[in-house]
């Protein structure tokens, strides 16, 4: 069956595409749409014979989507609309309605409207995604991919709260936890670059960007994972506070006089890098600031380094050792700061920097002598979205390997 996928992945301020030819999964075109919601959004869009950059307003996921769809008539990456026949959306939260991916359906794009309570900054927008591509792309066969399906390995005392029974059998109450797809393809990858079994490794990833989790991967499968019920659990992110003293919230309701959903808009919306720095919730603003001089901004950096440490020394006692440690995600990608700050002074674990590698992004950044590697891995959460869509909606068989970058 020839045609094209279009592999969606909406983020909380970014929206990330690539538009994938079949059956050979040849990527025709790809890009990324960052700081959505701000007058300085940055379009980025890359094929054979275009590289395009424009800086313009967007303020939503609409218009980044309507904006998307016009560029690839505008650049001649495709002559219609039509030769679209499959699009594939990265879903934050599947909460227990969904244990794998599913073609859309308006049952499902309602359930997944409801999941949104659990996923404020995702859910929504991944819905408002699919209703805009399914309006301009009404031919094409839709696809959701669930973030929380590779934790469903996840055993009863990794996912379970200590809280009364009755809220995990009666309301669903548990650790999902996200960024699975990218997890899940960051392991694999790093794995064929170190020439071993995934199987056999004891691997940490560190997904950081604007959302960010870590996740304990062993024997192939998730073992255990930053974020939680709702992907604000867990580490420091861009706008999210990550894992607080529960009574706060009540605390500062009362103090303030706050709506239960203005307590919820602080912690997902008003804190982590912004909340802490008063600059931006973009790590490079964030970045830009410490370097200037502005102490909260440091703060802000060295508060974000300690709680992914601390998590990662949990997991290496989880795991009983570590084999890899990955950085992926906009932050881990890109963020040498961000790298060397986690990884200072881990060296009793076997996790030791090479500043010059570090600095030069090469795909291993470890200390010639360190027994634990140290990856830098491009996620390609857009790679494993199309082949879903291939295996859940047009029944073609899938690529066998991964693509190693």
């Amino acid at each position: 069956m020839p045609g094209k996928i279009m592999a969606i992945n909406a983020g909380s301020s970014s929206l990330k595409f690539q538009l994938f030819s079949l059956p050979d999964e040849h990527v025709i075109c790809q890009g990324l749409i960052e700081r959505i919601g701000m007058d300085d959004a940055i379009f980025n869009l890359r094929a054979t014979d275009v590289k395009w950059r424009e800086i313009l307003p967007i303020s939503d996921c609409r218009q980044g989507a309507e904006h998307l769809l016009h560029a690839l008539i505008e650049h001649n990456i495709i002559d219609s609309l039509d030769e679209i026949t499959g699009v594939g959306h990265r879903v934050a939260h599947g909460g227990e309605a969904f244990a794998d991916s599913v073609v859309i359906t308006p049952e499902v794009l309602d359930k997944i409207e409801q999941l949104g309570a659990l996923a404020p900054l995702h859910n929504p927008v991944n819905a408002l995604g699919i209703r805009v591509f399914q309006h301009a792309l009404p031919h094409a066969r839709a696809v959701a991919v669930f973030d929380t399906a590779f934790h469903q390995t996840l055993s009863q005392t990794a996912y379970l709260y200590p809280l009364p029974w009755r809220y995990y059998e009666e309301l669903g109450i548990r650790r999902y936890g996200f960024h699975g797809t990218s997890h899940k393809y960051v392991s694999a990858v790093c794995a064929e670059r170190m020439g071993r079994p995934l199987e056999a490794l004891r691997i940490v990833s560190c997904h950081l960007g604007n959302g960010s989790s870590i996740c304990a991967i062993g024997n192939g499968q998730s073992v255990n994972t930053s974020m939680g019920f709702t992907p604000q659990a867990g580490i420091m992110m861009g706008t999210r506070s990550g894992d607080i003293d529960p009574s706060i919230l009540p605390f500062i309701q009362q103090a303030e006089g706050k709506s239960a959903s203005e307590i919820n808009h602080l912690i997902n919306n008003q804190s982590g890098l912004l909340g802490v720095s008063g600059i931006s919730h973009d790590y490079r603003d964030v970045e830009q600031a410490a370097a200037n001089g502005n102490p909260r901004a440091k703060v802000a950096l060295e508060l974000f380094a300690e709680r992914i440490r601390a998590v990662i020394g949990s997991y290496i006692v989880q795991l009983g050792g570590i084999d890899a440690l990955i950085f992926t995600g906009g932050i881990g990608e890109n963020a040498r700061t961000a790298r060397q700050q986690i990884c200072r002074g881990l060296a009793f674990l076997g996790i030791e920097l090479d500043e010059e590698k570090n600095i030069s992004n090469q795909s291993f950044i470890q200390h010639d002598s360190a027994p634990v590697q140290i990856a830098i891995v491009n996620t390609n959460e857009e790679l494993m979205i199309a082949r879903d869509v291939i295996r859940v909606a047009l029944n073609l068989p899938v690529q066998p390997a991964l693509a190693a970058q």
